[in-house]
Order: structure tokens, then sequence, then C-alpha cells
């Protein structure tokens, strides 16, 4: 019992701490995008991912966690991937209207449930559908506005969803096939996804904004904002995946949705943006497609945990296709 409680402890302990952080990283990154007018968002995500792998440097040598070997091959395609998804997002808000940018963060999580039912034999019971139905409802709702669709635009998103599924699907794997924590598995892939985005990224952000992040002015208030925005990476990058490995890469999208609706609100109550009767109805709902989904992932576990004590433990070889020379004497995990 005490370790279900240190466990169910350390959950709600990464959920706050990645509600938390990227909130704060929302309002601070809008304030320096809109308000100050550094509008390179893909360059500030390479400076993110720099800063949060030179902290878990300093962190390693003093000893605060162990480094662990992953094979290179693994590693290099993990990290690779993600900093990829990450560019395909940001050309999709480029290329799309925001209605349709949000629309492709709402098809993440069906194409995810698809990916690991398919690849992973993950089965989603039709409670569990529909309280995710619900919340995609509510938050399409709250943030979905116009919709106007292009070719390009389209196939950006469509590359975006499908890189950001394998992702973090990849995440919640490798963590648990290879039995690496997340801070072992974000120091070693940091490297990689900061130098394909810091690469890229002026490239993206000057498609975009139709300005070249190097001839920026830079004011010491923006300097400041700037390395704000960097430390809370660090704690966004690190609770990413400390959520992910704890739970699942579906919980994951479901608190992302969280997080919209309390920027939605925040940027109302702190910032003033527009807030409509369309907005309110819509994060109501989604909160309650949250709670269900809160609820009843909590029953399925408590009854998969009576049946796991009450039968013999029978291991089975987990097989993955989205992972490369995986351990072969890896642990199973439960869904």
């Amino acid at each position: 019992m005490g370790e279900v409680s240190g466990f169910q402890l350390g959950v709600m302990g990464a959920l706050f701490l990645s509600v938390a952080s990227s909130v704060s990283i929302v309002i601070c990154n809008k304030a320096l995008m809109s308000n100050l007018g550094f509008k390179f968002a893909t360059t500030l995500t390479s400076w993110h991912l720099m800063v949060t792998y030179c902290s878990l440097h300093v962190a390693l040598r003093l000893n605060f966690f162990e480094n662990k070997a992953i094979e290179m091959k693994t590693v290099m395609m993990f990290g690779i991937l993600n900093g990829i998804s990450i560019g395909l997002l940001n050309l999709s808000l480029g290329f799309n209207s925001i209605g349709f940018y949000q629309m492709t963060k709402l098809a993440i999580i069906p194409f995810t449930v698809l990916l690991e039912t398919i690849f992973l034999k993950k089965q989603f019971s039709q409670k569990i559908k529909l309280s995710l139905s619900v919340l995609l409802l509510g938050v399409g709702i709250a943030s979905v506005t116009d919709l106007q669709l292009n070719f390009v635009g389209t196939i950006l998103s469509l590359l975006a969803i499908i890189t950001t599924c394998i992702g973090q699907i990849l995440t919640n794997t490798i963590q648990k096939r290879l039995n690496v924590s997340s801070t072992q598995l974000l120091y070693q892939s940091a490297p990689f996804q900061a130098a394909i985005l810091f690469v890229t990224g002026p490239f993206v952000d000057q498609c975009l904004t139709k300005q070249n992040v190097f001839s920026y002015k830079y004011s010491p208030l923006v300097l400041g904002f700037i390395l704000l925005s960097c430390l809370i990476a660090v704690f966004v990058n690190f609770s990413t995946f400390l959520v992910i490995g704890k739970t699942s890469p579906v919980t994951y999208q479901v608190l992302g949705h969280l997080k919209t609706c309390l920027v939605i609100a925040f940027g109302y109550t702190l910032l003033h943006d527009p807030f409509s009767t369309r907005n309110i109805i819509g994060i109501l709902v989604a909160m309650v497609g949250m709670g269900m989904y809160s609820y009843f992932c909590s029953n399925e576990t408590k009854r998969k945990q009576d049946d796991a004590s009450s039968a013999p433990q029978i291991k089975e070889r987990e097989t993955s296709p989205l992972l490369a020379n995986p351990d072969k004497e890896s642990k199973d995990s439960a869904v």
C-alpha cells in the first residue's frame, strides 16, 4: 500500500508540475512574443532545450541522478523525431488558421489511441473513449473558431500529428522497456532535439515571420524574458517526460487540454483576452470530460490491481515495432 500511495503521490506531483510550468511558460512567451515582438518560437525552443540539457548536466555532476547508457541509434532517432515534431507544429500554426491548428491538436488523442491499439495492442474501454470524446468536444467548443483549409497547411498538420503521436508513445515505451527514468531519457535526447531545432529554427521562423532572428535588436527586457522562458522550460520539459513515463501519452494529452482551458481562463483574468459564453460552456464540458476520464481510469486501475493480487503473476514478453533493439528482459508495464 505504501508503494502504491507513493506512486500516486509522484503522479500527482508530476501532473501539478506540468500544469503549473506549462501555464507559466505560455504566459511568459505570450508577453515575449505579443508585447515585446520576439516571434521566433522555434529558435526559442532550441534555446529551451539547450538550457535544459545544461541544467541536467549540472544536476548529474552534483549526483542528483545517475546517467544510464541508451543505445545511440535509439536516442538519436527519438531526439530528432521530437525535434521535427516541434518544428512541424510551429509550421502548422503558421500555415493554418488558429481554428485548424486547434483541430490538429485535438486530433492527437484519437490518433494516439489508434496507434497504441494497432501497434502496442492496448485496449481502451468504451467508457474511456466516451470521456475522451466529451473532453475533445468541450475543448473544441472553447478553442476552435475559424476553420480555413489549405493543402500545404493540411499536409503539415498531418505530419505534425503523426510525429507528435509517435514521439510521445516512444517517450513512454522507452522509459518502461529500457527501464530508464524520465531524467535519464531527457538528458540523453535533449542535445539531439536542440541540435535539429537550432539548425532549422531560424529558417522555420523566417518562413513564418519574414524576419531574421539574428538581426533582431535584443533589449535587456527581451533578454530577461528569454532567460525566464528558458528556466521555466527546464521544468516543462522535465515534467513532460515525467508525466508520460508515469502515466501514458493519452493521459498527457488530456492534461494538455486542461492546460488549454486554464490558459484561456488565465488569459481572460490576467491579460484581458476576449472571453465569451462559448468559451465558458466549452471549458465546463471539457472539465466534465476530464473528470470522467480520471474517474474511469482510477476505477480500471483499481480493478487491474485487484485482478493482479487475486491471480498468479504471468509475465508476457512485449513486442513494440516502434522501438528498435528493446531490452530482452524489460518488465511488462500496466496500461
